[in-house]
């Protein structure tokens, strides 16, 4: 069965391949992701982002995204263009069982993203992250939120920037786009670092 998604209104259907991922099979394949993301999945460059720990389905989910073009990185869209539907699954099984390392929360900025994280702003209706991103900041595997812990700041701030931009968007659901389209400039940066810190 091949990886298709389509979108109906505000519904994203996502047709996964019969087979889930192969961890031990992902290791072998993920010697071309370990350039940009590392060995074991902590990428030692900030504009990259960490897949350790990140959940398998969202890992694939992305990779699907890159190589139908649905989500524009002049990187990531020729890597992805060549893997196999279980080439995705064994990637995402492989990144999800490597432990994350991350970085230390910058201390000059991080409580204003912990007070945003967990208790939101309701008078500007700002949703707590919390919420979809869990307390750890774990995210939700069967919801496709993704894990948050331990990603690099400048990642984080810069997804953060392209979804209040548009430049970023998630299949049928615009939450992000809402959400980071009210935060300002200094909140971005003080969430991206308080979520770098997060265990």
């Amino acid at each position: 069965m091949k990886m298709m998604i389509a979108i109906f209104g505000s519904l994203v259907f996502l047709a996964m391949p019969a087979l889930a991922g192969d961890a031990a099979a992902g290791a072998q394949k993920s010697a071309v992701c370990g350039a940009c993301h590392g060995a074991t999945g902590s990428s030692v460059n900030p504009e990259w982002p960490n897949l350790a720990g990140q959940h398998e389905g969202y890992i694939t989910f992305q990779l699907a995204l890159f190589k139908q073009g649905v989500r524009d990185n002049a990187l990531m869209m020729p890597m992805a263009s060549a893997l196999t539907d279980q080439d995705m699954q064994d990637l995402g099984a492989h990144f999800a069982r490597q432990a994350p390392a991350g970085l230390e929360a910058d201390p000059s900025n991080y409580k204003a993203g912990e007070k945003l994280y967990r208790g939101g702003d309701p008078e500007r209706k700002l949703p707590a992250c919390i919420a979809c991103h869990g307390p750890q900041g774990k995210g939700n595997g069967p919801a496709s939120y993704p894990t948050l812990r331990a990603q690099h700041a400048v990642y984080t701030y810069n997804q953060l920037k392209a979804y209040a931009e548009g430049r970023r968007r998630a299949p049928g659901n615009d939450i992000m786009q809402v959400i980071a389209a009210r935060l300002t400039d200094e909140e971005m940066r003080a969430l991206a670092s308080y979520t770098q810190g997060l265990r």
